[in-house]
């Protein structure tokens, strides 16, 4: 049915597959992400594959790839790109940053300081840079995959609510089974690798994707169960701030790609609820949040769709009015 959705995804996923051990559902949603022009959070402790993920994904698409390490002394314009004097030309020049690319690795993103973080923002949500007054574009596609250890405080800056709406999706690696830790084992002893995947994706082919996935229809009804999901994040117990209109445009979308990577054109109320999660949880504040668990915000958008009427099953998807 979409042919372009199809060969990315089943490419991405046999590729990724051959690196990554497991970890399925953390690699459909960088390629729901990607194809919804969005970006991807990686929340989890050390060592468990956040960095190769994110390599191997880039690599499965033939697209460019830039690493950045951030750290507390980083300045914005070791991301971005900076004017300097040419003195044999006696002009200003700029110098383009890591961001200049196609996926842009923000390695433990929350050890830059608030200064450095907000320095992709404009990045994020415009996909252009600004600079001295002159503005330039990224190249297409554009996407941030940002990893943090959620266990460290010492040299860390959490991610402020802006920084953190803007990314569309919050995953975690996790740890894997016995099966999966030998494998892993089997797997390094034998030097596999990231490279040379051999990938059959095109950036075309990727722009493609994403004009598909725009026809995954959403009905009305469908509509009005993402809303009522994300009103009841703004009113639900000790919670200061809920999903914003950015974030149910998200959800909206990341069911779309739900639905096409499951071969229909149309949204069912289990895609907004498979969504609902990495696109809403991290974007709950709660009072005195200083003092509560990571996973509160998950434990509250699952308690959110225990409640939230799910719409009747008898909705009539041939109508795309």
């Amino acid at each position: 049915m979409f042919v372009a959705i199809d060969k990315v995804y089943n490419n991405v996923m046999e590729r990724v597959g051959r690196v990554i051990v497991g970890k399925e559902s953390v690699t459909e949603l960088a390629i729901i992400a990607l194809l919804c022009e969005g970006h991807i959070l990686i929340d989890d402790v050390p060592g468990t594959g956040k960095t190769v993920l994110a390599k191997t994904f880039a690599n499965a698409l033939s697209l460019d790839f830039k690493r950045v390490q951030c750290v507390p002394d980083m300045l914005p314009s070791d991301m971005i790109g900076v004017n300097f004097f040419d003195m044999k030309l006696s002009e200003f020049r700029f110098i383009k940053g890591p961001v200049f690319t196609n996926v842009l690795l923000a390695d433990e993103i929350n050890r830059a300081m608030p200064k450095t973080q907000s320095g992709l923002l404009e990045c994020m949500e415009e996909h252009q840079v600004s600079v001295e007054g002159v503005t330039y574009r990224l190249e297409e596609p554009f996407m941030v995959i940002a990893t943090q250890n959620p266990i460290e405080t010492k040299g860390t800056f959490d991610l402020p609510e802006a920084q953190l709406d803007r990314f569309l999706i919050k995953t975690s690696m996790g740890y894997p089974t016995r099966d999966e830790n030998i494998e892993i084992l089997s797997r390094k002893l034998n030097d596999f690798s990231a490279k040379n995947l051999d990938s059959e994706i095109t950036k075309e082919l990727i722009v493609e994707a994403r004009e598909e996935l725009k026809q995954v229809y959403v009905h009305k009804d469908i509509l009005g169960y993402a809303a009522d999901i994300c009103d009841a994040t703004r009113y639900a117990k000790d919670v200061m701030l809920g999903a914003s209109p950015r974030a149910m445009i998200a959800l909206v979308k990341v069911a779309q790609g739900y639905a096409a990577i499951s071969g229909r054109d149309h949204v069912l109320p289990d895609d907004i609820k498979k969504a609902a999660v990495p696109v809403l949880s991290h974007r709950i504040v709660f009072n005195n949040s200083f003092f509560r668990r990571g996973d509160e915000g998950k434990e509250t958008v699952k308690a959110i769709l225990e409640t939230v009427a799910v719409p009747s099953e008898d909705i009539d998807f041939s109508s795309r009015r």
